[in-house]
């Protein structure tokens, strides 16, 4: 038995190198060499890349290489050998830079984003404070606050909040005709500023338009392409509304989102690879003749790094919408515990906005912990939402404290209402695009009720490398900042995407539930300059599709026409001809093959995961059952709300649910979610 189990191994072990694309082979060849690639940037004060700028990289004293940028102020080094180094820049008429870092060892590339600002650019900041001014220090960035707290003003009027929420008094829905990831430049800003009244509940909030994804013929769409997704903002919002005994706007229900609120005890990677993945086949509880496949991704744990330390830029929103308790109060307690659990090698900055940005702290390691929370407590709101200036500045320190090979991230806390500041939003998303390329990423945790831009902000994190989380109570924040910290501030992967394969034989129709705006073309798959989702330390990744199996008859599906008829003379350039003969593989019991890409979270080129699926009839679902029942809950809020046969049944289910004792609190929330919105539901009739 021994001698065959090495011999399977060794089968595994070939198997798993035919699938292992040519960027998996030069990168490993890399590490084997010990070479790494820096790849850097150059900018002004503003943010704006600088071109002719010489930067130069020295190793004890000598010069090892040299460029120049150009317009768009970039600049790449090739094969550097793990080590210390220092690195310089300069161009005429702007003081000269310099940083050391250290190339660790098996790192195959490093960013090594750079600021050269003039003196005045640095010093424009206004110094946010409460009753007074702080003192600058060297590069215009403010000293340690008074000991002596100042009082804060009064709670802003219900008047004064009402103007902050800015535009049109109804929940508006944002307005697209192609997903977030796939959105034309030219209809960026008509994506973020259109909105249309709705009649509900929410004040001025505003939602991106769902378009639910329905079922297609899996021999004439056999792929099924799109970016991860990890955030939970729509669940917490949700939970909202019906804590208020309300039932949610249709848009605001994310179903995938529900799914991934849920952290699955997926087997972690154990060969090295920052993400593993599982799969299951099981009944679809909603539609008995079909079935439920579950595919399932579980990020690694964080790792101590060679760099040491993380760099984190709080970005937080102290316009006069954000004076509620349950706004910047409470994200100041939240912020307070989140102090608490950093390392002390860690370092943070604070940097506020509201009609102006300003730094309240600059970097600072958090082993001057009382220094820290002393300037969290002296956050107050009062203005308006100048949200633009405040990323400028937030990215700007984030740069010039960046930590090479660490973690380096801007985290924003707001209810998401940029009314001042840069007016296209085409060019605040090309900053941000910019800026995550540099390693700097962003994450949005959203707050309060009335004004929230859920839309604005889903984007924003979308565009920047990060998460998306909605903080309905200081429980949720005590969850995303403290349970769940290392998931927040550590990307392990970046640009995640699945491709899944039907096999026709099999199945005869599938439906993706959920991840409608994420959506990505099937040749998007294996360019690794299209975005996709990020996945943080421990965090899982859910993903479930409805499909049909072959010979079942379905009314979606019944008259199953192409959606263009064959080609006479030629077949497609995409598929071959309806009559061409089916390939081997589709008779060997395989349902589909789940592919996954993946980048190092500094890298360039993206690695390949592959796994052919086959349903194991007495196979036992461990995951399934909470999942889908999770999946029947936004389905019935965002689709079916009326539907009282389904509502019982999703109830009777959820009751009978069995978890992990790890998972038992949010699942006994999750059963009385489902019993508030069924009585609601009821009701509303």
């Amino acid at each position: 038995m021994r001698i065959s189990a090495r011999v399977l191994m060794v089968g595994l072990s070939i198997a798993m190198l035919v699938v292992v694309p040519d960027a998996t082979v030069r990168a490993t060849a890399q590490v084997a060499q010990g070479k790494a690639t820096i790849i850097g940037s150059v900018v002004d004060g503003s943010l704006n890349p600088l071109a002719g700028v010489t930067v130069i990289i020295e190793r004890a004293g000598q010069q090892v290489a040299k460029a120049v940028t150009g317009a768009d102020g970039k600049f790449r080094f090739a094969d550097l050998t793990a080590g210390d180094y220092q690195v310089r820049a300069e161009r005429t008429g702007l003081p000269a830079f310099t940083r050391a870092f250290r190339v660790p060892a098996g790192a195959t590339s490093l960013q090594l984003p750079i600021v050269l600002a003039r003196p005045e650019e640095k010093n424009a900041d206004e110094i946010q404070r409460t009753g007074q001014q702080g003192q600058r220090g060297a590069g215009g960035v403010a000293q340690t606050p008074p000991a002596v707290p100042v009082p804060p003003p009064a709670t802003a009027t219900a008047a004064g909040a009402g103007a902050a929420g800015g535009r049109g008094g109804g929940v508006g829905v944002a307005q697209r005709g192609s997903t977030i990831a796939g959105l034309p430049q030219s209809e960026l800003s008509a994506y973020i500023d259109y909105t249309r009244p709705y009649a509900g509940p929410g004040g001025g909030e505003s939602y991106a338009s769902i378009d639910p994804n329905r079922f297609k013929s899996a021999r004439e769409h056999p792929l099924s392409t799109f970016g991860a997704d990890v955030d939970t903002a729509s669940y917490a919002n949700v939970r909202r509304f019906l804590s208020q005994g309300q039932l949610p706007p249709r848009d605001a229900v994310r179903v995938e989102e529900f799914i991934n609120y849920f952290r699955f005890n997926y087997p972690a990677p154990r060969d090295g690879r920052p993400i593993a993945l599982t799969t299951e086949i099981g009944d679809c509880p909603w539609a008995p003749a079909h079935k439920l496949v579950l595919i399932g991704a579980r990020a690694a744990a964080a790792v101590p790094r060679e760099t040491g330390g993380r760099n984190i830029v709080l970005l937080i929103d102290v316009s006069g919408s954000m004076a509620p308790p349950e706004r910047l109060p409470m994200i100041k307690s939240a912020l307070g515990m989140f102090v608490d659990t950093l390392r002390a090698d860690d370092t943070i900055s604070i940097v506020t906005y509201a009609g102006t940005s300003g730094v309240a702290l600059e970097p600072t390691p958090i082993r001057e912990r009382d220094r820290v929370q002393r300037a969290i407590s002296y956050l107050n709101a009062n203005g308006s939402t100048n949200g633009a200036q405040g990323l400028i500045t937030a990215y700007r320190i984030a740069r010039q404290a960046y930590v090479p090979g660490g973690v380096n991230r801007v985290i924003l806390a707001t209810d998401g209402d940029f009314n001042v500041g840069i007016t296209s939003q085409a060019e605040l998303l090309r900053l941000i695009e910019r800026e995550r390329e540099s390693g700097v990423f962003l994450s949005v945790f959203g707050v309060g009720s009335g004004n929230l831009k859920d839309s604005t902000m889903e984007m924003l994190a979308d565009k920047g490398n990060g998460h998306y989380s909605y903080l309905d109570s200081i429980q949720e924040a005590r969850r995303m900042l403290v349970r769940e910290a290392d998931a927040t501030l550590e990307t392990v992967a970046k640009d995640v995407k699945f491709q899944v394969e039907f096999n026709p034989a099999v199945i005869s129709a599938w439906k993706l539930i959920g991840y409608e705006n994420r959506a990505l073309a099937a040749r998007d798959f294996n360019n690794d300059r299209k975005d996709a989702g990020e996945m943080g330390a421990g965090h899982s990744v859910t993903v479930l599709y409805e499909v049909i199996p072959a010979g079942v008859d379905d009314v979606e599906i019944a008259d199953d026409r192409p959606e263009v008829d064959p080609l006479r003379y030629q077949t497609t350039a995409s598929r071959p001809a309806p009559a061409a003969q089916p390939r081997p593989a589709a008779g060997n019991g395989e349902w589909l093959t789940v592919k996954a890409r993946y980048k190092q979270p500094e890298g360039e080129r993206s690695d390949l995961i592959a796994m052919a699926v086959q349903f194991r009839a007495n196979g036992r679902n461990q995951h399934l059952p909470l999942a889908a029942a999770v999946a029947e809950f936004g389905l019935l809020l965002r689709d079916a709300p009326n539907q009282s046969e389904r509502w019982a049944a999703l109830e009777r289910r959820a009751e009978l649910l069995t978890v992990p004792s790890a998972q038992s609190a949010d699942v006994n929330g999750f059963k009385e979610l489902v019993t508030t919105a069924r009585a609601l539901a009821r009701t509303r009739r």
